[in-house]
């Protein structure tokens, strides 16, 4: 009896998990590989389904929730205190430790994917997963590099018995790093997947990553003589120390002249017909599936999306959505007329009608009193038949006001109104009849006017003005608008400009512009919205600028602080200027 228990606990010992497979077997079988490097595209942080987007902590919008955004605004997180950063999906994936996690599951792979032997008809599978997993960690450290500086770069798995204490790397060697893993990715990845691949890095993905890289390595805050810093003495921890600027926007620019040369993408209707619905062509980009404008999206489906999503937390709260992201006025006003001049509220004809004849874009990215949306549900009906959005306040025959459904004292949804009379349109599909459907949204996290604005950049910076002006003028035709034909500071204004415009809400893009042009300063500044009150009998309704938000910019803030837990674990550590 005593022998037949031993066998038996010895055989039940031997059995193998049902529910999981060993690192024998995943390494080993190229399947399995592919399903690894998943967790890779998984975890990257992503606004599809996330509430606070990284827009609400720029000059473009606010968040309608609080839940610490002020924290951020003000410039008040510390090493102890990471606020928005630590309670936000998306804001959570751009931490240091966990962006450190998933570097060594994809260091991990590395490991293994070489130390393997695979059939020879897995050969091309195997070299374009690795592939795969040097974009994705490139991405990863991009990441780590535009909120801390130099980061130290791990490129193996430790064992209990390793040296863990690790100091930062330079900012040049980080900018380095990452420019190698991007070209070798490249080499290793095809110019585009089939179908049932599309979403996966591809070569363009690699080189368009590392022109965004090189674009923010050769600007002002990376290459400022540090006098911000109040005497910090690892200038190299945050950009460079020596006077190499102009090789560094030479790079920048040969680098996204790469990914144009691929000729494998192009601007979505990039040659608007007479009496084509520019608005409707741009909306269409980021409401579609796929474009040829695609460089590096994550797809969903029913799958995938969860049981809400983009339409869900930001369409307006009368049509049952949330509202969170809330435009600033700061950003309305920056959108162009229809023939290419500034708004002004000192014009006499814009104060009187603000969002008439202005470009197209802004009607395909901010939703604003009167603009026409979709049929109310059951509970707007009766109060809004046309289905138009309702910011203002407006006058009734007794003398009463009645509030519009989407404000902050809303009828039918006042916790999810606008603070600036203003809801965000882009990515929001309005034939989505939200919550009872999901919005299938693809997270662009690249997409091809971005290297275009990178290449143009890069060229004015370089005095190349012909050629910057060629390539921001084919964005502004795509968007309805004239050539513009400025030169020197002025062009360089007028590509920054179109960046914003061409650019906004798109995830994380104007957080790091304001910082890498150390622009910040001037532009961060209180978030402004409109009041709009229609007396009775009156045509037009009149416009009050008013103070949606109080913010306040501290230089410290051009960089994250490394948390004051991470500090504690590695005294090798150094921290950011003007946070000890």
């Amino acid at each position: 009896m005593i022998s037949i228990t031993f066998i038996s606990c010895e055989d039940f010992l031997e059995k193998k998990p049902l529910s999981q497979y060993s690192d024998a077997v995943v390494w080993t079988d190229i399947n399995l590989v592919e399903a690894y490097v998943n967790y890779g595209y998984e975890q990257l942080p992503q606004e599809v389904n996330g509430r606070m987007m990284m827009t609400s902590l720029t000059d473009e919008s606010m968040f309608n929730s609080g839940s610490g955004q002020d924290v951020a605004t003000k410039s008040l997180i510390t090493p102890s205190d990471y606020a928005v950063w630590d309670r936000f999906v998306v804001q959570q994936r751009y931490r240091w430790e966990n962006i450190y996690i998933r570097i060594r599951a994809l260091n991990m792979a590395l490991e293994q994917i070489d130390l393997n032997t695979y059939p020879a008809a897995d050969e091309d599978k195997k070299n374009q997963l690795k592939g795969e997993v040097l974009f994705l960690r490139a991405f990863n450290y991009h990441m780590l590099l535009f909120m801390y500086g130099g980061v130290p770069i791990i490129t193996k798995t430790y064992k209990l018995d390793d040296e863990f204490l690790v100091a930062r790397n330079s900012f040049d060697e980080c900018v380095n790093f990452i420019v190698e893993d991007c070209d070798n990715a490249a080499d290793l990845l095809p110019v585009n997947h089939n179908t049932a691949n599309f979403g996966r890095a591809t070569k363009g993905a690699a080189l368009a990553l590392k022109s965004r890289v090189l674009l923010f390595a050769a600007s002002d805050l990376c290459n400022s003589d540090g006098s911000w810093t109040s005497g910090y003495s690892h200038l190299e921890l945050i950009g460079y120390v020596d006077d190499n600027r102009t090789a560094r926007w030479t790079a920048a620019k040969n680098a996204a002249k790469d990914v144009i040369d691929l000729q494998a993408y192009d601007l979505y209707k990039g040659n608007p017909a007479p009496g084509d619905n520019v608005a409707q062509n741009f909306a269409e980009i980021f409401i579609s599936m796929k474009t040829i404008e695609d460089i590096f999206v994550k797809p969903f489906d029913e799958t995938t999306a969860g049981t809400t999503g983009i339409a869900f937390t930001n369409s307006p709260g009368g049509y049952g959505g949330w509202g969170n992201t809330n435009p600033l006025n700061n950003l309305v006003d920056a959108f162009e007329m229809a023939d290419g001049t500034k708004f002004s509220w000192s014009i006499p004809e814009h104060a009187e009608s603000p969002y008439e004849n202005r470009e197209p874009r802004f009607y395909a990215s901010i939703n604003c009193e009167g603009a026409p949306w979709r049929t109310r549900p059951d509970n707007g009906k009766a109060l809004d038949p046309v289905g138009v959005i309702q910011v203002g306040f407006y006058e009734q025959a007794d003398g009463s006001w009645n509030s519009g459904l989407d404000t902050r004292s809303s009828p039918i949804a006042a916790f999810a109104g606008t603070y600036t009379g203003y809801f965000m349109r882009k990515f929001i599909n309005p034939a989505v009849v939200i919550p009872y459907q999901t919005q299938y949204y693809p997270q662009r996290f690249i997409r091809y006017a971005e290297v275009l604005l990178n290449y143009a950049e890069a060229c004015a910076e370089l005095n190349e003005e012909i050629e910057a002006r060629n390539y921001i003028n084919s964005i502004r035709a795509r968007a309805g608008l004239p050539n513009i034909n400025t030169s020197g500071s002025e062009l360089i204004e007028s590509i920054r400009h179109e960046r914003r415009i061409e650019l906004a809400f798109e995830m994380g893009i104007r957080y790091w512009d304001i910082r890498r042009w150390m622009t910040a300063p001037q532009v961060m500044l209180n978030g402004e919205g409109i009041y709009i009150r229609k007396y009775l009998g009156q045509d037009k309704p009149n416009y009050t600028i008013i103070n949606s938000q109080d913010r306040d910019w501290k230089d410290q803030t051009y960089w994250m602080p490394i948390k004051l837990a991470e500090m504690n674990k590695n005294k090798l550590l150094i921290q950011n200027p003007l946070y000890d």
